[in-house]
């Protein structure tokens, strides 16, 4: 508990930033799925030919899991804000939608024929008679949706929108625990304070006369208690518009020069960070770090539709992943560099600029005593005994060519069985004997922690995977000064000092982007002075 809390003193700036941010996504979310469901709701809960499609289509909205629905949305509407709040709202849809439905269609046919009886119109039925009635189920609706969409919002982060959930994928990434609970406590309060003021909302437009309390209140009381609950009303309304109005703002008019990102391993976020710092110090170009965006194909996406500028990306994985190239053993680093630069350039428009230096290539890797067990040196060893051994890896490396399926494929193994997991969580997995065999990276910085057994790439399997940045031509053409500002990391980081700067970040617990400055200074690539501002 002390390290959470010094951990929150020392952060809580950032933090606050964060629960801003978040409040304002979730707020924004809720809003719009109010203005689409309530509407919407209204108009289908007299048309029985169109309630079951439209019902149809909430459901299955909801039914897709969450990141499989940012991940259909990420090509079509990019990165950032606004693709989270459209998951988000399709969530939320559902029970605003469901509850505005259920809550005129049970109204009393005695109550409607009565209102009809004495001259009310059609309008005058909805907003006076059915619309008052109705006003509790159908907040009990933007209730559940409310504190739903507080949750949701966390997911947010993998696409660069920001929020608590930075936090939270972040410390998972890096395996510290102060980070995740520093992004889950807030959260959850958060949740349990949309629950509170949903409720007084909920009250505040129950028609007074509906309460119990009612009948032994005075004419008096009764109209001070909807004075009392229009304001209510008014100030809840007040605070979604400015919240709205600010992120809307932010989004689409402070619009920086340079937009920086990166994948969401902790490697790629510390070289982010690093580029990100050259930039500001070497150029006069205003940048925004659009960070820890996801798996290769959202931050190239990304990239490739102009929503970020640059991102660091490996050769390899640019290679295969991307170009789906067949892997053909034994390429060299300057062959593969050659061969995706004009790839990238000729179909993407994508420009390579100069190594950093090391090669993080993938490893299989296993505890000492199942390599002792099984006398295990090589992949080809592996193979032998691999049917009576447990796989861990990322779900992108379950999926790509460069990864389970070519491994496979290149040396016949057939495992017991595959289990995913994310970053360091696999290391947990492998120490904790829910696995026997885990994929690494050269660079990992828990290498120096576990003593785990790395096999040969007996067979070349692996292509290099020398990690530079991936530059959109457009903007490569306009600002020269970032592949100059970027030349000063050229070659500048071997295999080891990699691997140290990850072992500070996921063993020590230090900060991402104060381990990337603190390689810049220290190496005097930049000085104190240039982030003064």
């Amino acid at each position: 508990m002390s390290g959470l809390l010094a951990y929150v003193q020392d952060q809580q700036q950032y933090i606050g930033l964060l629960l801003l941010s978040h409040i304002q996504l979730t707020l924004l979310s809720v809003a719009i799925a109010v203005c689409i469901g309530v509407p919407l709701g209204i108009y289908i809960s007299e048309r029985e030919r169109l309630l079951r499609p439209v019902m149809g289509f909430a459901n299955l909205a909801q039914a897709i899991p969450s990141l499989a629905l940012l991940g259909f949305l990420v090509p079509y509407m990019g990165i950032g804000a606004v693709t989270a709040v459209a998951m988000v709202v399709l969530y939320s849809l559902l029970p605003i939608l469901k509850n505005t439905c259920t809550g005129l269609r049970n109204i009393s046919a005695d109550t409607l024929e009565a209102a009809k009886g004495i001259g009310m119109t059609d309008m005058q039925i909805l907003f006076k008679v059915r619309l008052p009635l109705a006003l509790p189920v159908i907040m009990a609706g933007i209730r559940i949706s409310s504190v739903t969409a507080v949750g949701l919002m966390t997911i947010a982060a993998y696409i660069g929108a920001g929020g608590l959930g930075t936090l939270v994928i972040s410390g998972i990434q890096t395996d510290n625990a102060n980070m995740i609970l520093a992004g889950a406590i807030p959260a959850c309060c958060l949740a349990l304070l949309m629950d509170f003021l949903m409720s007084k909302v909920e009250t505040a437009v129950t028609p007074v006369s509906l309460r119990p309390a009612s009948k032994k209140m005075s004419k008096e009381s009764l109209e001070r208690t909807r004075q009392h609950h229009k304001r209510i009303l008014a100030v809840a309304g007040m605070i979604v518009i400015i919240s709205s109005g600010y992120l809307l703002s932010h989004e689409f008019l402070n619009k920086p020069d340079l937009r920086i990102g990166s994948k969401d391993a902790t490697e790629s976020v510390i070289v982010g960070n690093m580029l990100a710092d050259l930039i500001e110090a070497k150029t006069d170009l205003k940048v925004e770090r659009k960070l820890a965006l996801g798996g290769t194909m959202i931050a190239f996406e990304a990239l490739r539709s102009g929503e970020i500028d640059l991102y660091p990306e490996y050769t390899g994985t640019g290679y295969s992943t991307i170009l789906k190239n067949k892997l053909r053993p034994g390429f060299t680093p300057e062959e593969m560099y050659l061969l995706v630069q004009q790839q990238m350039r000729d179909t993407h428009q994508i420009e390579l600029l100069e190594s950093f230096g090391f090669n993080n290539t993938y490893v299989l890797a296993v505890t000492q005593e199942t390599a002792a067990k099984y006398h295990l040196k090589t992949m080809t060893d592996l193979t032998r005994v691999s049917h009576n051994l447990r796989f861990g890896c990322s779900p992108e490396f379950a999926a790509r060519d460069d990864g389970l399926p070519g491994i496979e494929k290149t040396y016949g193994m057939t495992f017991k069985s595959v289990n995913n997991f994310s970053g360091t969580l696999m290391y947990t997995a492998i120490t904790s004997d829910n696995v026997d065999v885990i994929t690494a990276f050269s660079t990992d910085g828990l290498l120096q922690k576990y003593d785990l057994v790395l096999l040969e790439d007996d067979k070349n399997f692996f292509p290099p995977y020398y990690m530079l940045p991936f530059v959109n031509g457009k903007t490569n053409a306009e600002h020269p000064e970032i592949a100059q500002a970027l030349s000063a990391l050229s070659s500048a980081i071997d295999d080891t000092t990699m691997q140290k700067l990850n072992y500070e970040v996921v063993e020590k617990g230090r900060d991402r982007a104060e381990v990337a400055r603190t390689f810049l200074l220290e190496r005097g690539l930049v000085k104190p002075e240039d982030f003064k501002n």
